[in-house]
C-alpha cells in the first residue's frame, strides 16, 4: 500500500526545505506582471522543479519496473506535475529496449493493474487515505503515490507518499498549477503568497 516504507525502497523525504529558508528574491526571476505585489518570495524555482521531477520519474521506473502503468491525476492542482512527470516517464520508456504502456486518467474508477496516483500537495494526509481506500476496492496489483510537495503540518496524520518532490514548511504556496481561488496557476515557480495577494484574490 502507498506510504508504507517497508514495502517500497525508501526514497526519503525528497528535497527538504527547512522552516528558516528565506527563499529567493522575486527580482531574480521573471513571472507574470499581474502578480507583482502579491508574492513574498520564490520558494522553488521552475528549473529546480523540472529537474526534481525528472529524478522522480527515474525512481518510479526503477521501483515499478517496466510494466503497464495507470497514472491517476488528482485535479486540478496536480495536472502540471502529472503532465511533466508522465513526459519524463515516456522519455525513459522511449530510450529503453522495452515498451511501457502508460495511460492517464483523472480519478475515474474502474479496474486497474499498476496505479500511480499523482498529487500536487500532501498536507494532513486524510484526503489521500480516503482516495486510496476507494481505489483499493478495485484490487490493483500495486498502488503508489507521487506528490510534488509534502507539507510539514502539525495536523498531519503521518501519511507519506511513496515519492516526494519537496518537503516544505507549512506555508501557503501558489504557482506551478497550485492556485488561490483559481489564480496563480499560470505562475511557473512555486511561490509564497503575501497578505496583499490573499486579500486581492479573496472570494
Amino acid at each position: 500500500m502507498a506510504g508504507n516504507r517497508e514495502e517500497a525502497p525508501d526514497y526519503g523525504r525528497g528535497v527538504v526545505i527547512m522552516d528558516d529558508w528565506p527563499g529567493y528574491d522575486l527580482s531574480l526571476f521573471t513571472y507574470p506582471q499581474h502578480y507583482y505585489g502579491d508574492l513574498e518570495y520564490v520558494l522553488i524555482p521552475h528549473g529546480i522543479i523540472v529537474d526534481r521531477i525528472e529524478r522522480l520519474a527515474k525512481d518510479i521506473m526503477k521501483d515499478i519496473g517496466y510494466c503497464d502503468i495507470m497514472v491517476l491525476c488528482v485535479l486540478k492542482g496536480g495536472y502540471k506535475f502529472c503532465a511533466d512527470l508522465v513526459e519524463h516517464l515516456k522519455n525513459i520508456s522511449r530510450n529503453s529496449d522495452r515498451c511501457v504502456s502508460m495511460k492517464v486518467d483523472f480519478i475515474r474508477l474502474k479496474s486497474y493493474r499498476n496505479v500511480l496516483i499523482v498529487e500536487d500537495v500532501v498536507g494532513t494526509g486524510r484526503t489521500m487515505r480516503a482516495l486510496l481506500s476507494s481505489i483499493e476496492k478495485y484490487k490493483p496489483n500495486k498502488i503508489k503515490v507521487a506528490s510534488l510537495l509534502v507539507k510539514r503540518t502539525p495536523r498531519s496524520d503521518g501519511f507519506r507518499p511513496d515519492y516526494a518532490g519537496f518537503e516544505i514548511p507549512n506555508l501557503f504556496v501558489v504557482g506551478y498549477a497550485l492556485d488561490y481561488n483559481e489564480y496563480f496557476r499560470d505562475l511557473n515557480h512555486i511561490c509564497v503568497i503575501n497578505e496583499h495577494g490573499k486579500e486581492k484574490y479573496r472570494v
